[in-house]
């Protein structure tokens, strides 16, 4: 993420306050009810709330998991059903013809286990192919990402 997003950015965003014990942790209790929610036949989504792109989604997905949700239905949650909420499942959500070519690949199966949502070859965005480590365009072109201002050794 150091890579991605400046030291002041990702600082203010990391830093978690207060602590709590696991005992005290409210997410694997409504992780819980919304797995109840999804085995009735209800539909949860998920949203990072604007904690830290990117990562939050993750937390989020993990943190459902952590109430009993099956992988599968959760990847459900973070694709189709958040496109159906929203109104724009004839365009995201789902790997069809005519859909938008946003799409993550993944080096490990997160069905396996869901933590392996963060094992990211590549991103297509716009139908464009980056290399996940570096976000050089790999594809339809080749081309290195600019340098960005933080990568500097300086202090």
């Amino acid at each position: 993420m150091r890579r991605f997003i400046s030291h002041n950015i990702l600082d203010s965003r990391t830093k978690r306050r207060p602590w709590f014990r696991y005992d005290e942790q409210v997410f694997p209790k409504l992780a819980a009810q919304d797995a109840k929610i999804v085995k009735a036949g209800g539909r949860v989504c998920i949203g990072s709330h604007g904690q830290l792109q990117g990562i939050g989604y993750h937390w989020e997905m993990w943190a459902l998991a952590s109430g009993g949700m099956p992988n599968r239905e959760i990847l459900r949650t973070a694709t189709i059903r958040g496109a159906q909420a929203i109104g724009y499942a004839q365009d995201l959500g789902s790997i069809e013809p005519g859909k938008l070519a946003d799409l993550v690949v993944l080096d490990k199966d997160p069905l396996a286990d869901i933590h392996n949502t963060r094992s990211i070859r590549y991103v297509m965005k716009d139908g464009e192919l980056f290399d996940a480590n570096t976000l050089d365009e790999i594809w339809p072109v080749q081309k290195k990402l600019p340098p960005l201002w933080w990568w500097s050794d300086k202090p």
